[in-house]
């Protein structure tokens, strides 16, 4: 397995992944042709410094993402934070610590960038990816909230 930064052409790929759960099955449009926003929202994480998507893969296989945000902040003395999204390991590969190495990687990358903590966000029906973030050493310090708007299709 190695790792690499993701690229316009591995965007269905990555939407396969993202819809590919009990949650993003119904929030994902996985079809071919696969829908432009998706290649608009890429080119934005692109041009924003400090945003990636990172990749697992095995051989040329894309077999797992990771979304990573650097911050910068003027809070707790202008420390910078890193923001995980977007975790997903293809169902054939899970169990086998493809998440743990994407993790580990991320994290190598917000260490060299020194910021003071990385924080995600995760939906209160994966009891599992609770679990797995838990057992990497995260903490549910904080209560999250969200404000969702009804975008036009």
């Amino acid at each position: 397995m190695h790792f690499r930064k993701a690229q316009k052409e591995d965007v269905p790929a990555i939407v396969r992944l993202l819809a590919d759960d009990e949650l993003g099955f119904r929030r994902e449009r996985y079809e071919d042709p696969l829908p432009e926003e998706y290649y608009q929202a890429f080119e934005a994480i692109e041009v924003q410094v400090g945003n990636q998507i990172i990749l697992a893969l095995h051989e040329e296989d894309i077999i797992g993402c990771i979304q990573l945000t650097i911050i910068p902040g003027l809070a707790r003395l202008g420390m910078k934070r890193a923001q995980i999204e977007g975790v997903r390991v293809d169902k054939n590969y899970r169990g086998k610590k493809i998440g743990e190495a994407l993790f580990q990687e991320a994290i190598a990358i917000v260490k060299a960038e020194k910021c003071g903590l990385v924080q995600l966000t995760t939906d209160k029906q994966r009891h599992d990816a609770h679990r797995f973030y838990e057992r990497l050493g995260f903490s549910a310090s904080h209560e999250g909230m969200k404000l969702i708007f009804k975008t036009e299709t």
